[in-house]
């Protein structure tokens, strides 16, 4: 059993890594010029809240997977609304620093959100331990999505004035 949960944990780091390339360059340049609400967390944050939150997500995923006795027909919703949420998770910072669409990525991580929101309900029955693991998880994101929508609507997108 070794070798199922360190896959499921890991996996959604994978998109954190790819992710954490289009970044790295974003947030020494496009990012600097953003307007940004004061209460944002530093940027050191970031890094430290993803591996968190990942771990966490992925390692309930783990134990949702073994309760329901691996990929079964009873997996198929609480596994498939956690790999939806997982590719909404990963497709956000290509939209949001890749290509500095900040109203999609907005429209995205509202999307993810309610996601998010819709597996740990129907994980609940399943596994609470799961579930509570992705708390802290929906709370940043939560926060994120604020965040999200204070730049988006402090910058105003340079293309509509032409």
């Amino acid at each position: 059993m070794w070798i199922p949960m360190l896959s499921l944990t890991a996996l959604p780091h994978v998109g954190g890594i790819f992710g954490g390339l289009i970044t790295r360059k974003e947030v020494k340049t496009w990012y600097t010029t953003l307007n940004k609400p004061s209460w944002r967390p530093p940027n050191a944050a970031f890094p430290v809240a993803w591996t968190t939150l990942y771990t966490g997500m992925g390692y309930g995923s783990y134990l949702v997977w073994k309760e329901l006795g691996g990929f079964t027909q009873d997996a198929l919703l609480p596994l498939g609304l956690y790999g939806m949420q997982l590719a909404l998770n990963w497709a956000w910072t290509p939209i949001f620093f890749g290509t500095h669409n900040i109203k999609l990525a907005m429209i995205e991580i509202v999307m993810l959100t309610g996601t998010v929101a819709a597996t740990m309900v129907s994980w609940y029955p399943i596994s609470r331990t799961a579930t509570l693991l992705m708390v802290p998880y929906l709370a940043w994101l939560c926060l994120a999505t604020s965040l999200n929508y204070c730049i988006w609507r402090d910058n105003p997108d340079p293309k509509k004035d032409d």
